[in-house]
């Protein structure tokens, strides 16, 4: 039985365990909260039942996890990926892929990586990458991304000259 990436855990919200999620395009969208996610330590799967699960629009989520009610404890799964068994759901395939969608993704400007660990909507929408250990604001905007790969999850931006600069000390 194999296993499929749905998510990320990206922080702690609040004192009591609650850990703020970005679901990836791979989580289903009739998810029931008995079956559990799994996150890998030392190579091994473990399972993380849940008590609470809220989403938070189409690509997040409060999620509360069994024996892991404080921060100290909680805060120990943040940054890891979440997972869950393939036969646990159907994938969705649908044509259409949303910039949200690459949260989570490789993010590759030329010879150096990143990784997509946010997405900011509104009028001038942003994806947040983790880029040499700086935080670095790209524009979500067609022109900029060159090519994707769904399977590796891997971006491919071309940014304006100079873009990338901006963020160096």
């Amino acid at each position: 039985m194999g296993m499929f990436p749905v998510g990320r855990i990206s922080k702690l919200f609040g004192r009591k365990g609650e850990l703020l999620v970005n679901l990836y395009d791979s989580f289903p969208a009739d998810f029931e909260i008995e079956e559990p996610l799994f996150v890998r330590i030392d190579s091994l799967a473990v399972p993380l039942f849940m008590e609470h699960f809220e989403r938070r629009g189409r690509s997040g989520a409060l999620v509360l996890f069994a024996d892991f009610d404080n921060e100290v404890r909680a805060s120990e799964l943040v940054g890891l990926e979440l997972q869950m068994r393939e036969e646990d759901t159907d994938q969705r395939e649908e044509d259409e892929i949303y910039m949200e969608d690459f949260v989570g993704f490789q993010a590759l400007f030329g010879e150096s990586r990143g990784e997509v660990v946010d997405f900011e909507e509104g009028e001038n929408p942003l994806f947040r990458v983790e880029w040499q250990g700086r935080e670095v604001l790209v524009p979500a905007v067609d022109e900029f991304i060159e090519r994707f790969d769904l399977t590796r999850r891997e971006v491919v931006f071309t940014l304006p000259e100079g873009l990338l600069e901006l963020y160096m000390e």
